[in-house]
């Protein structure tokens, strides 16, 4: 009996840290590395993103605050002539999160991101190299399930979902666009923090 009333204290001091006027603190790492090769090449490609969000929990269900980005990639290519590029990345917008508690333990939740970002490439191939920069902003929405491990600390799974990214490059010629539905086909983990 007091093991059921201590596991019931604890649960209830859990939820109190996730409830309104609690700052969230949280982040995601993703990590990617891929390889393949034809009869006369071969390709490499890593990359590596780091995604910190910081936000005031301003209602029972709904999270205000800011998120960034920091992330790099690199492809090599080796064919008759050796090639790689790199890209630094970088982002810093908003995100709104509408989160809805299934039990003590679980929760679910989805983010809506929006705002700016920059990407810096370099190629490098036999002949020559180049560099250009890229300004643009991004809009995402991401739902995932959040773990209260213990006392407001827990840990974050999403499975994909919906992006759009605009780039505009200095040479004031090239515009990329890109629209990514993902939902089931990438994964992510991060932790996260209410105080």
């Amino acid at each position: 009996m007091k093991k059921m009333l201590l596991i019931a204290m604890l649960a209830a001091f859990s939820a109190i840290h996730a409830q309104k006027g609690s700052v969230l603190v949280m982040g995601n790492i993703e990590y990617n590395s891929q390889s393949g090769s034809t009869v006369n090449s071969e390709t490499k490609s890593n990359s590596f993103i780091f995604s910190p969000k910081v936000g005031f929990q301003f209602h029972e269900n709904w999270t205000a605050g800011i998120e960034g980005g920091i992330g790099i990639s690199k492809t090599e290519l080796t064919t008759n002539e050796y090639s790689k590029s790199k890209s630094n990345i970088y982002s810093l917008g908003g995100f709104l999160r509408y989160s809805k508690p299934l039990n003590q333990t679980f929760s679910a939740y989805v983010d809506l991101g929006s705002g700016f970002t920059n990407q810096k490439n370099t190629s490098v191939n036999s002949v020559n190299s180049s560099d250009n920069t890229a300004n643009g902003f991004y809009v995402g929405l991401t739902p995932a399930i959040f773990i209260n491990v213990n006392k407001g600390f827990g840990l974050n799974f999403n499975i994909g979902g919906l992006s759009y990214n605009n780039y505009n490059y200095e040479d004031g010629v090239n515009v990329v666009k890109s629209f990514n539905f993902n939902f089931g086909k990438a994964f992510s983990v991060g932790i996260s923090k209410h105080f």
